[in-house]
Order: structure tokens, then sequence, then C-alpha cells
């Protein structure tokens, strides 16, 4: 059957108490059918629309939609997904916590998908669409499919049978200050109460106990897979240890085949994969059962960090092996070649032609440094008292501060001798991390200049990053999506009024923030901390999709031009989710950040995840027993899944997959305890 002309049929009365903020409403035909509508209120301030349509026979339409127009002008816009030109679309894998947002002086509105209907399924695709200059947000359905990393298309071949077609969106419409000065609260707070907390409370996405699955990181690490995974060798005079960077499914017990290594072996102190926060996991967890043995490794790990070796007051990220290419396989020349570098993942690696280029030619990277110091600090002050780990964040405290521009940011990277800042992202909301950890060495020392310029810092980031959404860090551009790296970076997105935006840098900001406000006891930082919070939240799962076939519920995804869902970084946030929580009376916070750390947790391979475990055994058949533990770094990482095992990976980063999880279950349960913990067991 031929596509039929689309047309659009129909406009749609606007009802009296969106008329302040909606000019017009069109939806279109489908398949010369006009829809019924049906209008109700859902809940203060919140109105449904649902559109049916009663198809006397199939249907072949290309693409169907309705068009909603404000009434206003925007001087804000938010969508999940960069739609950069007419082409694109918000397919419905993005929809974690999904609805376009556009505010302005009088009015902020928010459209999201009446996920009821979807929960139910769809014969075609649904998706969304941001144009900020033709002011309009678009709703339909389509069929798409995957374009770079990672953009949507719609493509031809939609098609309905004979029978009811249904679709809805909500409208959340106010004029209330409030709104204006935080413009995603009423979504999440709809969202999370329609459909997230009843899941939480059914043991979504994980119920039970959650030590299982730290058993089988550690046993994973440091026993089955120890022969991959598990690096110990000599340096200057001392046995230093620590799990390897990455391993891939090639490296199981069970593979059938030959080893080859995904990437050069190394040991990362790096914002992702970070081996001394994942080594203070396993001191937690050995501490508390007096096993003697994984102690002794995790100091080793300790020893590793506090060997990288300064220059001024700043220090490398990794050491790593030289490599070799064995009958076209990648093999380690072992820690006889050992070097010291920095993330591959930076401007100067792309200069030189690759993103997995040298790491001995990489800058220092600021955020990096202070990440890794900042650890330190909590080491020193939590688990064991250990002047030379203050020391050593002293000095490069000191060092830090020279950075310091006179807006109040620090850059982002250093040039390998000069020390001089590199130029690229010499303003960005980096400076976040930095400020954490200022404040942290102030409570440290005692010296009140490191709290003062950390003040200066946050203030900055505040003043000119957070108003604008520019959350762009080292991730944004230098990872696996390159989108906008040689002519947006700094530039928005000009259909849709965005910053190419990473979820990293709105959660360094809101740590920042929330430090900032225990620091000073000033309600601002909170209070803003607590509205960037909420821009960080949009990116987690506050629904279950039915097109997932693992559990997603509280994982997060990572930025507005990828596609992963269930991402590592959920354990690295859940704490401070927790902490607003606690500090603004706020459960669904509590609820929000427990479900981030047990979604940390949701991409092991373990019997305690037959719906997971499912899945990898459809990618990687030769999977058993001595593979439980393993634990990819997200889901659905190339924009699709199906029931198959698509979306499954290949490897595990300990320190950013099950170490990192692990981590994060011990800190929580030492901060926290077991009893808020294990809250929706």
């Amino acid at each position: 059957m031929n596509a039929l002309p689309l047309l659009l049929l129909l406009a749609i009365d606007v009802p009296n108490e969106l008329r302040p903020c909606v000019a017009s409403i069109r939806a279109d035909s489908l398949g010369g059918m006009e829809p019924t509508v049906e209008i109700a209120r859902e809940a203060e301030g919140v109105l449904r629309f649902r559109l049916a349509f009663d198809l006397p026979a199939p249907v072949s339409q290309d693409d169907w939609h309705i068009d909603i127009e404000p009434a206003f002008v925007p001087d804000f816009h938010w969508s999940p997904h960069l739609t950069p030109t007419s082409r694109n679309v918000v397919d419905q894998h993005s929809f974690r916590s999904p609805a376009l947002i556009v505010s302005g002086p009088g009015c902020t509105l928010a459209l999201a998908p009446d996920l009821d209907l979807l929960l139910e399924g769809s014969f075609v695709r649904w998706y969304m669409d941001l144009d900020a200059p033709a002011k309009k947000l678009t709703f339909g359905m389509s069929e798409t499919e995957v374009e770079g990393h990672v953009f949507y298309v719609r493509k031809a071949g939609a098609s309905y049978p004979k029978g009811k077609v249904r679709f809805g969106l909500l409208a959340f419409a106010s004029t209330s200050p409030e709104s204006r000065r935080n413009p995603f609260r009423p979504v999440l707070a709809f969202l999370w109460d329609r459909y997230g907390r009843a899941q939480f409370e059914r043991g979504r996405p994980l119920r039970g106990d959650l030590t299982p699955y730290v058993e089988h990181t550690y046993r994973w690490a440091f026993e089955s897979w120890r022969a991959a995974v598990w690096q110990e060798f000599e340096l200057e005079g001392k046995r230093v240890g620590a799990p390897v960077f990455i391993v891939n499914q090639t490296q199981s017990p069970n593979y059938p085949g030959k080893v080859d290594e995904r990437e050069f072996r190394s040991i990362w102190n790096q914002a992702w994969f970070s081996s001394l926060r994942s080594a203070s996991g396993l001191f937690r967890w050995a501490r508390a059962r007096k096993n003697e043995e994984l102690l002794a490794e995790a100091r080793m790990t300790k020893e590793l960090a506090l060997l990288a070796p300064m220059k001024d007051g700043f220090f490398p990220s990794l050491i790593a092996t030289e490599m070799e290419n064995v009958n076209g396989l990648n093999r380690s020349r072992g820690w006889s070649t050992a070097f010291w570098g920095n993330s591959d993942r930076n401007p100067v690696n792309r200069l030189a032609g690759s993103r997995s280029a040298d790491p001995r030619i990489a800058p220092y990277h600021v955020l990096d440094m202070s990440w890794t110091s900042l650890v330190m600090l909590r080491w020193h002050e939590e688990l064991e008292p250990d002047e030379r780990l203050l020391a050593y964040a002293s000095r490069y405290g000191d060092a830090l501060l020279r950075l310091q521009d006179e807006r109040g940011f620090f850059p982002a990277w250093l040039d390998r001798e000069s020390l001089k800042p590199l130029g690229v992202l010499d303003d960005s909301p980096e400076t976040s991390l930095s400020a954490t950890f200022l404040l942290t060495l102030a409570r440290a020392t005692g010296k009140a200049t490191y709290r003062d310029r950390a003040l200066e810092a946050i203030d900055a980031v505040a003043r000119e990053i957070v108003p604008n959404g520019r959350w762009e860090d080292f991730e944004t551009y230098w990872s696996c999506s390159s989108f906008g790296i040689d002519d947006l970076l700094g530039k928005k997105v000009e259909r849709n009024d965005l910053y190419k935006q990473n979820t990293f840098s709105m959660f360094w900001t809101a740590e920042a923030l929330l430090e900032a406000y225990r620091s000073t006891g000033t309600r601002a930082y909170l209070e803003l901390g607590e509205r960037v919070l909420d821009e960080l939240l949009m990116a987690q799962a506050s629904w279950q999709p039915p097109y997932m076939y693992v559990d997603v519920l509280g994982g997060f995804g990572v930025m507005n031009a990828d596609a992963e869902w269930n991402d590592s970084r959920e354990s690295l946030f859940a704490e401070t989710i927790v902490r607003y929580g606690q500090e603004l009376s706020r459960d669904e916070y509590v609820e929000r950040g427990l479900a981030a750390l047990r979604a940390s947790f949701v991409m092991m391979y373990a019997p305690e995840n037959p719906k997971t475990k499912e899945q990898w055994e459809k990618r990687h058949p030769f999977f058993g027993p001595e593979d439980y533990g393993f634990t990819m770094e997200n889901y659905g990482h190339d924009g699709r899944t199906s029931p198959e095992g698509e979306g499954m990976g290949v490897f595990t980063i300990y320190d950013w997959g099950n170490g990192a999880a692990a981590e994060a279950y011990n800190r929580m349960i030492d901060h926290f305890g077991r009893e808020l913990v294990h809250r929706n067991r």
C-alpha cells in the first residue's frame, strides 16, 4: 500500500487553562481519517490529551505527528536528545524521563508522552522533536533508524493494522515563578509518583539483598577471572597492584578462542575509571569481614596511587604497559615495560589521529587529578589515617590554586611540558569537581584559603554554566560520541537552542553545590543544587519500558547525543541523590538514589539477574558460573535493544562496572546503614 500524503486536518481547541501557554495544537490525519480527541485533567496543572483512530482497513503511512506551538517566545528549551536537523527525532529509545520543556517570561510548558499508552505497546515507534526557531514541539509515530553515534532519523515503512490506534501526551503548564526557576520538577514528580515509586516498591530494578552481587564482584575479580583482572608487580621497591582497566569476553575462562585484549593494559585513576575509588570499596568490604588478603590488595592500590610521579604538584592518571601484536592479537609485554601517562580521551590525542593514541602524549587532566586527590582525602578521613595521602592531596591543591582564573574557573587540560592550559574547556563545569575537592581539603587541613577559592569556583559555575545548561566536559566530545567536536564546542545546536550536554557535569555541580551549602549554610546553594540535580534526573529512567529487555528503573543515560541506559555512573550518583533527599526531606530523591544504586548491578551476569543472564547468554553462549560478576558498563549503547540480546556488550571495566557498583554499595552501607540501603528488598 502506498504512503498517503500527510495533511494537517485537525486543529484541536486549546483548553482555557492552557491558553496562556499554548497558541495552537494541530494533528495529522492517519489514513485520511481525523482522530477523536479526549482531554482530561490528570492532576493540578496537568492535562492529558488522547487521540484515537478507528481504522477500517490497514494503513501504511510513514509519519504521523501532532504539533504544539507555545503562546509565548521561549528563552529556555530542553529535550532529552538533540535533533540538529528536521530529519532527526528523539526516538522512544531515549524516553528515560521523557519530556520537551520550554520556558519564558510568564509561562513554563512541559509536554510528555502518555506512557500508559506506550506501556500497552505500539505498532509504530513513538518520537518527539523540538524546533526552537519555529516555536514548535512535536510528538509523533514513525519507524526510525540510527544514524551516527547516536542520532535517530525517520525512515519509511510505518504500518498500522485495522482497528484502534491511540496516541497521547501530557501537558504541564504553569505561570508560577517556581516552575520558571526549576522547570524539571513537575515532570519528575509526576513520573515518579505515577510510575517509578510503585515499581520501586515492588522490587525494581532489583529485589532483595545486594550482598550477593558484591560477592560475585570480588569473587570474579580476585578468583575466577583473577589471571586476567588482577595486576600485581614491583614498582620502586614496593609491591603494588590493582584490577586492570578493561577485560573482554575473550578473556573469560570459558571462551573457546584466543585472548585478544581490547585496549592497552593499564590501571587508571581518572574521573571514569578510578582504581583508588574501587579499592576504597574493597577496603570497606574486607574490613567489615576481617579479610586480611583483600585488605592487603586494597592497600596495594593505594600504594600505587601514591607512586604517581608529581611534576610541580601535578601527576599522571594512569600506568600502562607496552603492547604488541602477536598473530593479529593484542597482547601486553608485561609490567616490566610500565610507563605513566594520561587518559587518551582528550583533544591532543584526537589531533594525533586516534582516540586511542599513545597515552604518553596526553595532557594532564585537572579533573582527573582533582578526583583522585578527593578520593585520597576521603580514604584518609573515613578508612584509615594516612598522612601521605593528605600531603599528596595538599601538594596538588596548592598547585591547583595557581591555575584558577579571575572569574573562578579551573582549566581542563595542561600541556605535559609547559603545564600551561590548553585553551580547551578552560571555563567548563569540570571546575565543580575541583571545588568539591578544595572544600574537602579545607575541612581536612583547616585552611580557609581552600574554602574561599572553592566558593569562587562554584559561584562561577552557578553564574555562567547553570542558567545556560552548558554542560560540556571531556566526555561530551572526547568519548564515543564526537558529534560537534570540530565546530560545536561552546555553541548551542541552533535548531534545539541546546548545548550538547553530559550528565557528568551536572552531577559534579550538584555535588559541589551541596558541599557549598554544608560549608556555608547558605540556602541558595541548596536550592540551585536542587535545580541542577533535577536536570540530571531527567536522564534517569523513571519507568520500565516494555521494549527494554533488562530492568532499567533508576538507571541513567549519559548525554543528549548518546543512547545508553543503566550506565555505570549511577553508582557514583546514588549517594548524592539520597543526600539531597535527606536535606530537602523529599522521599522521591531517596527512592531515586536507592534505585540508582540497585540499577548499578542490573547488568551483571549472575543467577540473581535472570532477565539479564538470559540476554548475556544469547550474546555469549559460552558464559557459565565462572563468569558470574561480569558486568557491562551500560545497556543499549548503540541505540537499539532486542529480545535476542542486542544492546549487550562485550567487556567489563571493573572501575566503571562491578567494582564501582560494589564500592557505592559498601560506602552507602557505611554512611546510611543497612536499613536504608535495603529499603525495597
